[in-house]
């Protein structure tokens, strides 16, 4: 084999090596392993017995070898050598340039750290590692206990594994900055489910206390009730206890349903109207009370204002349409056909009719229309003429269903 064929040869092996080491290099997660894995494939593709990957501490201004291949045990991981032109690797990182040494025993220039002369080390080749913005990574050094003729060929081999390193290098960082990123959300979200469960507990004792409290009210009102004789004080207590009623079921939906902002309204409907038909379940009366509701998830505050608004309709039905004691009272709850992002409460009974009287925005209808504007509705009232009876039609906003979304495509 000629020397030119032997060359060609030599690069070839070369170009191959750089080639597997970048397909290998890309499938590391960790730093070490790519150092390691190129300090051996350089030093082999040099023939060479030595090579190390030193990185700059710009602290401690020196070069620590990362890595490296044929050293003692102890060198890799702990011995530096200055950042100056004292060393091959020194020079290399000052000057920015590639540095070929064919005997560092004859560089007068040269104070070599010990390590060099423990490994009889003769020839050195020397690439910078690039690093971020201006400043380098490091030192890429392939070295060989007997005088080598390293060239410009090896130098292109060397700089090719250098660029790959820096890239590593960049990978490598922004792995480490990802992870501790990562880390750090994770602490947050496990402090912010610490305190949304201290919120929750606070939440659930606070909505204790407060329905604790609505039934202490009731039930005094109640006794107040009892001892009280004529009627406009009785009208007044019990629709005072109504409402305070009213507003203690929407807390025990809420404690039902895991603190939400949102209640069921068709749900709460329902619980609301059997627990009124048990307050007015009279001796000598027989009025009979349906509900029926589609599942509509309401803000608090519509709730409130609503199962207030029903409270009083029915009772309403139930205090004055009925003379002789016997009836129907039908509730419903639909969202709207005709109309997307809408519902329809129902209140209609088969009672002796509508009978007005002087309104005051404090109580009865007026206290209901109030409330029905609050929650940005309309209330229509339909007195029967082929038959008796009284029908409330209240439309008010509603979030829209999924099968709106998809119709209106949002």
């Amino acid at each position: 084999m000629t020397e030119a064929q032997g060359q060609i040869r030599k690069l070839l092996r070369q170009q191959a090596a750089l080639a597997r080491f970048g397909s290998f290099a890309l499938r590391q997660s960790s730093l070490l392993p790519v150092l390691a894995e190129a300090a051996r494939v350089c030093a082999e593709g040099l023939d060479a017995r030595f090579c190390k990957i030193c990185r700059y501490r710009a602290k401690e201004n020196d070069l620590l070898i990362e890595a490296g291949v044929g050293w003692k045990d102890g060198v890799v991981g702990n011995v530096v050598s200055r950042a100056d032109s004292s060393s091959p690797q020194g020079r290399a990182f000052v000057t920015g340039e590639p540095s070929i040494c064919k005997d560092v025993r004859t560089e007068s220039d040269f104070t070599l750290p010990s390590f060099y002369a423990d490994h009889g080390i003769v020839s050195t080749i020397d690439v910078v590692i690039k690093g971020a913005a201006d400043q380098p990574y490091g030192v890429l050094e392939v070295d060989n206990d007997t005088e080598q003729d390293f060239d410009d060929h090896d130098i292109n081999f060397l700089t090719g594994f250098a660029n790959v390193l820096a890239e590593a290098v960049e990978t490598s960082a922004r792995t480490v900055l990802l992870q501790a990123t990562i880390d750090r959300m994770k602490v947050l979200v496990q402090q912010k489910d610490v305190l949304l469960d201290q919120k929750k507990v606070l939440a659930e004792e606070l909505h204790h206390r407060v329905r604790n409290n609505l039934q202490l009210v009731y039930g005094m009102l109640s006794k107040q009730l009892d001892d009280t004789t004529d009627e406009p004080g009785q009208r007044g207590l019990k629709a005072i206890a109504r409402r305070v009623s009213t507003l203690s079921q929407v807390y025990d939906q809420l404690l039902g349903t895991g603190m939400t902002r949102t209640i069921d309204f068709g749900t709460y409907v329902n619980e609301l109207t059997r627990n009124i038909a048990t307050v007015q379940d009279v001796a000598g009366r027989a009025i009979q009370l349906h509900c029926m509701s589609d599942d509509i998830n309401l803000d608090l505050d519509m709730v409130t204002a609503l199962g207030i608004v029903v409270a009083e309709l029915v009772t309403n039905s139930y205090d004055h349409a009925f003379p002789g004691g016997n009836g129907k009272i039908s509730i419903s709850v639909r969202r709207a056909v005709d109309e997307w992002g809408k519902a329809v409460l129902t209140i209609e009974d088969d009672g002796v009719g509508y009978v007005p009287s002087t309104e005051n925005k404090r109580h009865g209808l007026g206290l209901v229309r109030r409330l029905v504007q609050q929650v940005r509705g309309t209330m229509v009232r339909e007195v029967r003429e082929v038959k008796d009876g009284t029908q409330w039609t209240i439309t008010f906003p509603v979030p829209p269903s999924q099968t709106e979304r998809m119709i209106h495509g949002i």
